[in-house]
């Protein structure tokens, strides 16, 4: 027969684990989550639908963003055991100067719509981090005030993303301030000669600033606090086209420029003397052009898959993109990230580094800064792991061995 006994308390003292509760459901919730998935569906119950889908969603038929989601998903590592990854480190150099991890924080729009903190918030992580940071030409802070949020910060890298608009010189300004305060290169979007049809933002009715209907009104009662933080902290626009009206549609279709040729990437070589970057690129013989035209590193990119449904799938450029440029220019990668092992991939078939949007967003959304840092670690820490996992212990240990991508 088993014969039992009372345990004594220093038998159990070992076992017992008792932690402080976290109080604040913001930091419980980001502590919580693992993956980037995670923060996505935080995200999904902390902001209105409106906002939610803007980030989530694409065009038409979303078909792009899903099929650069299932490239990253089919890829096959092929890992090298025996490896010394003792010393294992993230660090990279892009564009000539140091980067903590191979990933960069992409430009996105509206910023303060996803959290009242915004552009300001992601800089701060970033430069805290050592992740260069492209400001977006819509976002919802001006140049000046991002970089004031980063100043002194010694892991900052600020790049300013520009659209070709019709009034040019609007734009030479814009590149002049961004000149000015510090921005250390430009990212020229060249993909958008109108905007895409993202049907998700047209059922929504989505409007910056936020317009007050019957439905929004609703909504309030669902999302209180992200309400309260629209309504009490400065107004949102886009900062650089402050005071225009109308829907959103609108107001980027009166921005770009449908004209615009290879020819224009000397009108902004004349006004921009620091690196350039086009971003946009979604063909070989784009790449090409682009790069013979001057560019120092170009980004594959499907805009997230928000502007052509049925896009190419950027990561599936890169292998021919790379053998093609060999080392004249950089090869930045975007469109369907939403891990580290996707970074690694994306780097091991050849790219120089990655952007990420959507995930930082997902984390803005969820806790605001806090959420920024959390997905950063997440990204982070995956990138680490698969690095070590496949016996890399240098970001240029990675190759296209380390690889193999669906048919």
């Amino acid at each position: 027969m088993t014969r039992r006994q009372v345990p004594r308390w220093s038998e159990l003292r070992d076992l017992v684990k008792l932690q402080r509760p976290e109080l604040s459901p913001t930091r419980r919730h980001l502590g919580a989550a693992l993956t980037v998935a995670d923060l996505r569906d935080v995200a999904r119950r902390r902001v209105p639908r409106a906002v939610f889908d803007y980030v989530d969603g694409a065009a038409e038929t979303e078909a792009s963003y899903r099929r650069a989601r299932a490239a990253y998903e089919g890829i096959e590592f092929q890992p090298r055991v025996l490896q010394d990854v003792g010393a294992l480190s993230t660090a990279t150099t892009v564009l000539g100067a140091p980067a903590a991890v191979p990933f960069c924080f992409a430009p996105t729009g509206f910023t303060r719509l996803m959290h009242h903190e915004g552009e300001a918030a992601v800089a701060r992580v970033a430069g805290e981090r050592g992740i260069p940071y492209a400001v977006s030409t819509l976002g919802t802070s001006t140049p000046e005030a991002v970089a004031d949020e980063v100043r002194g910060l010694p892991g900052s890298r600020l790049w300013f993303q520009l659209y070709v608009w019709r009034d040019r010189a609007a734009a030479e300004e814009l590149m002049a301030r961004a000149d000015a305060a510090g921005y250390e290169a430009l990212v020229l979007t060249v993909d958008v000669p109108v905007s895409g049809a993202r049907l998700r933002d047209v059922r929504n009715g989505l409007s910056v600033p936020p317009a007050l209907t019957t439905k929004t009104v609703l909504d309030m009662a669902r999302h209180p606090a992200w309400w309260g933080n629209v309504l009490t902290t400065a107004p949102i626009d886009f900062a650089a086209l402050a005071g225009w009206d109308g829907t959103i549609g609108d107001k980027l279709n009166a921005l770009f420029d449908p004209t615009m040729t290879l020819a224009d990437l000397d009108w902004v070589r004349r006004f921009w003397r620091k690196p350039l970057i086009v971003k946009g690129i979604q063909t070989l013989d784009d790449a090409r052009a682009v790069t013979d035209a001057g560019a120092d590193a170009i980004v594959l990119s499907s805009h997230g898959g928000r502007q052509l449904d049925r896009a190419p799938v950027p990561l599936r450029l890169v292998p021919a993109v790379r053998e093609t440029l060999g080392p004249r220019a950089q090869i930045l990668v975007d469109s369907g990230i939403m891990s580290g092992a996707d970074v690694v991939a994306a780097i091991a078939l050849g790219a120089t580094s990655t952007l990420v949007g959507r995930a930082y967003l997902f984390g803005l959304m969820a806790g605001g800064q806090a959420g920024v840092e959390r997905v950063t670690d997440i990204l982070t820490g995956e990138v680490r792991r698969t690095m070590a996992l496949l016996g890399a212990a240098t970001v240029a240990d990675l190759n296209p061995g380390h690889v193999r991508l669906a048919p």
